[in-house]
């Protein structure tokens, strides 16, 4: 919730603010509306540059589909996170040649690598606001499922009417279906990998050091966007030419200091700041805990797999370091949600925005009266089946059960006119599907896939009776225990072909025979009941979306009272936040500086991982060799940095900006406090961490030796 600047503390109705709050994810069409701010901030820029999509700097900010990056060159070069370029590294590595390890350069054009089939580039050219065309095919009155059906029939069609050749369009729901908007987006599909340091430099620390202050990561790596010759859209082909954006960022290689103005432009994923106590409650008591045991499980199956199989560790890498991160996340979460009594403070807000409500101050605002009570108990029913809906979630992450249900859906709604099919079954989603299908073979291994559904059947079994599904309980055949368990799974894998990307090939071109595979046969058998849970919970999704909306109004009215500006939660959507260069006092007697240096990689090193600092590192720090990338102020070499920036996760890789939005680094992380600001925002301990741009150069010019890509980038190699 960033507000304005205010002369002084408030608390308005259970909820504060601060003359020293940086809060929000600004959409960039509300950045006019808060010039003042910016400007007192120290941006240079006319505020109403940053709403235009298409112009200098918004139009080079770019998606990656769960990260976000920026153009740096007129040849397609793309910025982002190492941990963001993982998943490439992960693909085009081997036991024997560990690119994760290892790093990698291409020393030409010609050898940059291909990501993985499913990897994207977005580049956001349009947003509209479509909520009346939306609310036009709905009544009052409407049964729940009827109304989510209408709602999707509606986004489905301004999907189609929006889309053209190398184009994605999608409707973002906004303040829970208060509004809704339209965005489009170019896709680029052929992304190539281009330059990632060593693991030593981009993910130095590791997960001893995720979400902590004093950070000294690299997290930084480069990827191309490429085109066919004729400039449109394609996917990988030798044929491919650099894709030449419209526009790109200038490396500011001087950085910044303490107190100086940045921005962070992202698509962040998720954030609750407009949640409910109650779920604010469920999420410490239970949903937190509970992903925390299945993550540490998950975790545990994969390390046992890998240590009698090194192959086993490089395919599952990537998604090891995924789960490490929402584990130590998740930890994060439940310490500060409980440490700032996050649902005694969720209820206070409930309860002067009731009060509000039956004052006489409230106006028009007093109709709303009812929407928090009704919403509260559409919440307590949808909770009713948490642990059903885990365990459906759960089946599907085992790889090949996953792939089958995928297929035979697909081949069910193929039978349907486009506008009819289920959204993520159209014309338009088959190539991802395709692209998912056959990168598999990279990230699968059959052992670990069969423990991973054996994990998901053993919490299954545990279901009452009336949440099962009949047809997997007939499969089952009374199985149980571990081992009885672990031999149905066997035998199913006995019987499949799906672990072969043919057969899976075979079966999205429609030429496989479900009957003669066992996981194919499976899932065929588990479709209707599939669809009957999907019904239901469309109709709980129709439910909310009249609920949620009338809350959300009723929230905005009131802080509109107030004269408060709003932002809306973070929905992956392309916005803004901002703040200031600022060090943290997380603690009574503990005050942390803005800055790191090179000097703390040399104090923490140890030679083993992950605090194994290159020696050729090691020595230039030793030698002093900064050159001209060293700080005069600080008079030596900045690593990483903090800012009061409102980030979340899909920020990361987001480029930092100056007050004349040039790059001065990327965002990748926040501090320990800031894990929970995803519910609750607090000015004076939410903080953002980046990688400055100074060290990012400083390792591509004096350890990796990127001169192509740095004098690419316009930047003076020292």
């Amino acid at each position: 919730m960033r507000v304005l600047a205010w002369s002084c503390a408030l608390v308005v109705g259970g909820w504060a603010f601060s003359a020293t709050a940086v809060e929000g994810m600004w959409q960039p069409a509300q950045l006019p509306t808060i010039a003042k701010d910016l400007k007192q901030h120290g941006l240079a820029l006319h505020p109403a540059k940053l709403s235009q999509l298409t112009e200098h700097p918004m139009g080079a900010i770019v998606s990656l589909g769960g990260c976000t990056a920026s153009f740096v060159s007129p040849q397609g070069l793309v910025v982002t996170n190492h941990h963001c370029a993982y998943g490439a590294l992960q693909y085009n590595s081997t036991a024997g040649k560990n690119l994760i390890e290892q790093g990698f350069l291409a020393p030409s054009l010609a050898d940059e690598l291909p990501g993985s089939p499913d990897m994207r580039v977005f580049v956001t050219e349009e947003i509209r606001d479509v909520t009346g065309l939306v609310n036009d095919k709905l009544s009052d009155g409407m049964e729940p499922l009827a109304r989510q059906q209408a709602i999707e029939s509606a986004k489905k069609a301004l999907v189609a009417a929006c889309e053209t050749p190398g184009y994605r369009c999608d409707v973002y729901t906004f303040h829970g279906g208060f509004s809704y908007q339209l965005i489009k987006q170019l896709e680029i599909k052929d992304v190539r990998l281009v330059y990632a340091p060593s693991e030593a430099i981009g993910k130095f620390g590791g997960d001893i050091d995720n979400w902590m202050w004093p950070r000294h990561t690299g997290d930084f790596s480069y990827l191309r966007a490429y085109v066919s010759p004729d400039g449109k859209s394609a996917s990988f082909d030798k044929a491919n030419v650099p894709y030449r954006p419209k526009q790109v960022l200038k490396v500011n290689p001087k950085g910044l200091e303490e107190g100086d103005f940045v921005m962070v432009t992202g698509y962040p994923g998720r954030t609750n700041r407009y949640r409910l106590a109650q779920e604010v409650e469920n999420a410490v008591d239970w949903q937190y805990p509970t992903q925390i045991q299945v993550y540490e499980d998950y975790l545990a199956i994969i390390d046992e797999a890998a240590k009698a199989n090194p192959e086993v560790g490089v395919k599952y890498a990537n998604l090891v370091a995924s789960l490490n991160n929402y584990l130590k996340n998740f930890q994060g979460q439940i310490e500060g949600l409980r440490r700032a009594n996050a649902v005694a403070v969720k209820t206070g807000q409930e309860q002067a925005l009731a009060a509000w409500l039956k004052s006489g101050k409230a106006g028009q605002a007093k109709r709303l009266d009812g929407s928090l009570q009704a919403l509260q108990a559409q919440l307590a029913d949808t909770q009713a089946t948490r642990e059903r809906d885990l365990a459906m979630s759960l089946l599907q992450r085992a790889s090949l059960l996953s792939s089958a249900i995928r297929l035979n859906r697909l081949a069910l709604e193929r039978t349907k006119q486009d506008a009819e099919r289920e959204s993520g079954f159209q014309s338009r989603d088959e190539g991802r599907i395709k692209d998912a299908l056959m990168q598999l073979d990279r990230r699968f291994d059959p052992g670990v896939d069969q423990r991973f559904l054996a994990y998901a059947l053993s919490r299954y079994v545990k279901l009452p009776q009336a949440q099962r599904l009949a047809a997997l309980d007939t499969w089952l055949a009374g199985a149980s225990t571990p081992a009885a368990i672990a031999d149905k799974v066997a035998s199913l894998y006995a019987g499949t072909g799906l672990g072969d990307a043919k057969t899976r090939l075979a079966y999205f071109e429609g030429k496989g025979e479900v009957q003669g595979d066992s996981m194919m046969r499976l899932a065929k058998a588990m479709q209707p009941d599939l669809l009957r849970l999907e019904q239901a919970e469309k109709a709980r999704e129709g439910a909310l979306a009249v609920l949620r909306p009338r809350y959300m109004e009723a929230v905005m009215a009131f802080k509109a009272s107030q004269h408060l500006p709003v932002y809306p939660d973070a929905n992956s959507s392309l916005r803004v936040t901002y703040g200031n260069v600022q060090g943290v006092a997380p603690r009574d007697a503990v005050n942390y500086e803005p800055f790191t240096t090179a000097e703390g990689i040399a104090e923490k090193a140890t030679g083993k991982v992950p605090f194994n600092a290159p020696v050729a590192e090691l020595k230039a720090i030793g030698a002093r060799d900064f050159g001209t990338y060293a700080s005069p102020r600080q008079r030596t070499l900045p690593v990483n940095f903090l800012a009061d920036l409102d980030i979340t996760g899909g920020n990361s890789g987001s480029p930092a900006l100056d007050k004349n939005a040039e790059l001065v680094g990327l965002a990748f992380d926040g501090n320990w406090e800031s894990v929970s600001g995803d519910w609750l925002f607090n000015p004076k301990l939410n903080r953002s961490i980046q990688v400055d741009v100074r060290y990012m150069l400083w390792v591509m010019d004096k350890l990796d030796h990127a001169d192509r890509l740095l004098e690419e980038m316009g930047v003076a190699k020292q």
